[in-house]
């Protein structure tokens, strides 16, 4: 396993659930399973802990699952991603199972998924893509490393915001490309193509082992489930109604580090929005990074602050 070794600043306050029971699947893959209503519809995924020490979206589907959730329209495959990575994560050390190898969320390329590379995260990304192939609507479950708003990341096209527009938590929704560093699987086939019906969301619910997280993770599953029809009605209603309207951002520049070292110059989290053009966040090794326009927000600034690696996103309320 490959040890990341970042210091964690935060409690663990969530208790990843035992998933074992869900092994077998029945879609011939294992962890994976479809249900069928019979009635014509989308097949729609939840998907959880592609990266392994994320456990909202185990603490999400092992709640649909005891609750004998099933479709009423169309398909609801529930899928657990890198379970390796999941099964190995220790809240004692709980940065260091992200990954196995390497990240399962930057390989679902067509040249990296068919190429020569090897990894247990590749293996599992080809194992399980037959399954994603047939996914007509995604929500993919997933956490922060820094104690920040949650946010709706709905990719570079207008059917994702107005996706996330219908699901309508959380309050934030950030349009952006992915990372230079590998395509996610929210990007995957159709769901980045404009004209493909196809669609999925990436929701980050909250720091990874905030006790909030978990709970959002339920909210949004059942709010994204409730607005395709794939369950009834009311279905979300023991979550409350969203306690505010949306804000829409898309990111205008992803910072990619290009040098041996990057420093950010303050201690940011995320959310922070930066009102001047021209302010100095970072340096990458000694080239400045400044801000490009007014009223930037910081999407996700990372503790891994490696090469070839997003430091930063850079976002813009739609206007």
């Amino acid at each position: 396993m490959a040890q990341l070794n970042i210091p964690n600043d935060y409690p663990v306050d969530l208790s990843p659930p035992d998933i074992s029971a869900y092994e077998n699947g029945n879609t011939g893959v294992p962890y994976i399973w479809t249900f069928d209503s019979g009635v014509a519809g989308p097949n729609v995924m939840i998907s959880a802990v592609v990266h392994g020490n994320e456990p909202c979206g185990a603490i999400a589907l092992d709640w649909l699952f005891q609750n004998d959730v099933r479709p009423v329209m169309g398909r609801l495959t529930l899928a657990f991603m890198n379970v390796a990575a999941y099964q190995a994560f220790d809240p004692a050390d709980p940065n260091a199972t992200r990954w196995m190898e390497e990240d399962f969320n930057r390989v679902w390329s067509r040249d990296v998924l068919e190429g020569d590379r090897d990894s247990i995260e590749l293996r599992r990304a080809r194992e399980v893509r037959p399954v994603l192939d047939d996914v007509d609507l995604m929500l993919d479950l997933h956490t922060m490393q820094h104690l920040a708003p949650p946010l709706m990341m709905s990719g570079r096209h207008a059917k994702g915001k107005d996706l996330a527009g219908k699901v309508g938590v959380p309050e934030r929704v950030v349009g952006d490309a992915g990372h230079a560093a590998g395509r996610r699987m929210r990007d995957y086939g159709g769901f980045d193509e404009p004209s493909s019906p196809k669609a999925a969301l990436l929701i980050e619910c909250g720091q990874h082992w905030e006790a909030s997280s978990g709970v959002l993770a339920k909210q949004s599953t059942a709010r994204f489930l409730e607005a395709l029809g794939t369950v009834d009605n009311g279905f979300s209603d023991e979550f409350g109604a969203p306690s505010a309207p949306q804000d829409f951002f898309t990111v205008r520049e992803a910072v990619t580090i290009t040098q041996e070292t990057f420093a950010f110059t303050e201690a940011f989290t995320g959310g922070e929005v930066i009102a001047k053009a021209g302010t100095l966040i970072g340096l990458d090794g000694e080239i400045e990074v400044r801000t490009p326009l007014d009223d930037m927000m910081l999407v996700m600034p990372s503790k891994r602050l490696w090469k070839g690696q997003t430091a930063v996103r850079l976002a813009q309320r739609d206007t």
